[in-house]
């Protein structure tokens, strides 16, 4: 029989590693806290990453960034920053890696940091950087000095940054400390001629490793490229898989696999090199064999204008797309069942009064493996509304999804393009960044339920007091609305969607800034910020200190 005696310290130990905040109790207490056992706090996480992509290599393009933390993280100490990452060749994975390990502050934290995918998710990630404020033209860029490029100053206050140069980097950073829960950072280009021409918007995103894109597409007349940033000290190894209407597409040029992204990196991979011919409608899946990336598409169109894509939400049998605006002329709807099974949907549209169902579209099969797209035409009707794809038959076994539209306002030469893929809900909270004085629109949707909703408006990047209202939402309806604004506001700012009470609710926000008589548009949809993190009860468990083997 061997026997194993472990120290009372080493037990403490070994627990606040699991747990990162263990509680030890007395030796008569340990039955009952023993019941307590996994049960899940949440916490507000410690670290955050984002990763913003290169905004537009065009010379008549302008891009402004608003970063923000709403008020309410731990401890008092802490920071927010964003760093240029290099631009890495896809065919030379040593390209950048000498210039990954910046010597910015930031990235020699990094090294032991951010390990797995779950601490992505959660918002636990990296560093933080400097405590300085915004920046703007030639020296916003921060290229190669290891000066932070937009950071802010305290949470609940959004800091502002703008450039327009044609070779802006993407950029990489890390919010700890209080900045950490719900960091936001917004990037917004006004692109003024050419492909592409209108606004492009994105929220910079949270790193992962697998990511689907339905929407994109490799037709004539449109580039969409795909923008892989890696915030992290170790390379990522990532794999590119597009699929069509008759299933996986045969590689074009390039294969799209093992690309290299180095350390502190972006590599943009043109979708139209992995397809041997042009395709309309296809769906990108994205997927890091090492390490992990942020990845966007940016889509630009020639006669359609363009903006970012965002990934679709995590596969499952229903998805729900909120915010189409009440003036939208066209929908494209892609829709990709991803497993080995077809799928049977429901197709609705929840408005301002309820949920309706397209004529001739109240239903969709979706092959399996195979993008379904389909035009909604006169879908809308001069009230915005929320798509809301849903089992076409109840049951546990339903196969999953992922799914996108593509939106057009204006008409003949004057139409611009966003894209709204389906989102996850508002758990607890969301928050948009860049919000301006006019041309802002927040859409709230309850498929299911009623829902209460506090809608509350940060001060402005240049001054003004916050400025909140709450908002009831019927069952089955999307409310469309202008959000509030901050008291004597100036500059943008920051507006924070709290789900008080009630059903699942889908958001998203809208700018609009009309140019020449282009309706210039994009959509963010909203998922919850992933503030707070699950955190297991423990209890002391004496029978470790013996083993009776």
């Amino acid at each position: 029989m061997n026997r194993t005696v472990l120290s009372v310290g080493a037990v403490a130990v070994a627990l606040a590693a699991v747990t990162g905040v263990a509680a030890l109790t007395a030796p008569e207490e340990a039955a009952s806290s023993a019941e307590s056992v996994g049960t899940a706090a949440r916490k507000p996480v410690e670290r955050s990453t984002l990763v913003c992509p290169s905004p537009s290599t065009s010379d008549v393009a302008e891009t402004a960034y608003e970063a923000f933390t709403p008020k309410g993280g731990p401890g008092k100490k802490g920071s927010a920053a964003l760093y240029a990452a290099e631009r890495a060749d896809p065919q030379d994975p040593a390209d950048g890696e000498e210039n990954g390990e910046s010597d910015s502050e930031e990235s020699g934290k990094d090294k032991n940091q951010d390990k797995n995918k779950d601490d992505a998710k959660d918002g636990d990630s990296e560093d933080g950087g400097g405590s300085e404020g915004g920046a703007s033209g030639e020296d916003a860029a921060g290229k190669g000095n290891g000066k932070p490029f937009l950071s802010l100053s305290s949470p609940g206050t959004p800091v502002a940054a703008e450039t327009d140069d044609s070779e802006a980097p993407a950029l990489t950073g890390t919010a700890d400390g209080p900045f950490a829960p719900g960091w936001t950072v917004q990037q917004t280009t006004t692109v003024a001629a050419g492909a592409g021409r209108g606004l492009q918007g994105t929220s910079c995103s949270v790193p992962d490793t697998s990511f689907w894109f339905p929407g994109a597409g490799t037709a004539e007349g449109r580039q969409d490229y795909v923008h892989l940033t890696n915030p992290d000290s170790t390379p990522a190894v990532v794999d590119l898989e597009l699929y069509g209407k008759e299933g996986k597409e045969k590689a074009g040029q390039g294969s799209g696999k093992g690309i290299t992204v180095p350390p502190h990196a972006t590599v943009p991979v043109l979708l139209s090199t992995l397809t041997p011919e042009p395709v309309t409608n296809v769906t990108l899946h994205v997927i890091a064999r090492s390490g992990r990336v942020g990845a966007l598409i940016q889509s630009s169109d020639r006669k359609l204008g363009g903006d970012w894509l965002a990934p679709s939400a995590d596969p499952g049998p229903g998805q729900v797309l909120p915010g189409i605006p009440e003036d939208a002329t066209a929908v494209r709807l892609s829709v990709l069942a991803p497993g080995g099974a077809d799928a049977d949907l429901k197709v609705q549209l929840a408005g301002k009064s309820g949920r309706i169902s397209p004529a001739g579209h109240e239903s969709l099969h979706v092959k399996a493996g195979m993008v379904t797209t389909v035009d909604l035409k006169g879908l809308i009707k001069g009230e915005a509304g929320s798509l809301v794809l849903s089992p076409a038959e109840d049951g546990d076994d339903a196969p999953d999804v992922v799914a996108a539209a593509r939106v057009l306002r204006g008409k003949g030469s004057k139409q611009e393009t966003a894209f709204i893929p389906a989102t996850a809900p508002v758990q607890k909270r969301a928050t948009a960044a860049g919000n301006t004085a006019s041309g802002t629109t927040l859409a709230l949707a309850a498929p299911e339920g009623g829902a209460k909703v506090r809608v509350t408006a940060s001060p402005g990047s240049g001054g003004g007091s916050p400025k909140s209202t709450t908002v009831t939402l019927k069952g089955h309806t999307t409310k469309a609305f202008t959000p509030p604004r901050p008291a004597d506001g100036k500059g943008g700012y920051a507006v924070t969607v709290e789900r008080l009470s009630g059903g699942p609710v889908y958001a998203s926000r809208t700018l609009e800034h009309e140019q020449s008589g282009v309706p210039g548009f994009t959509v963010q949809t909203l998922p919850d910020d992933r503030s707070t993190v699950a955190v297991p009860e423990s209890a002391q468990d004496l029978s470790v200190l013996n083993d009776d083997e």
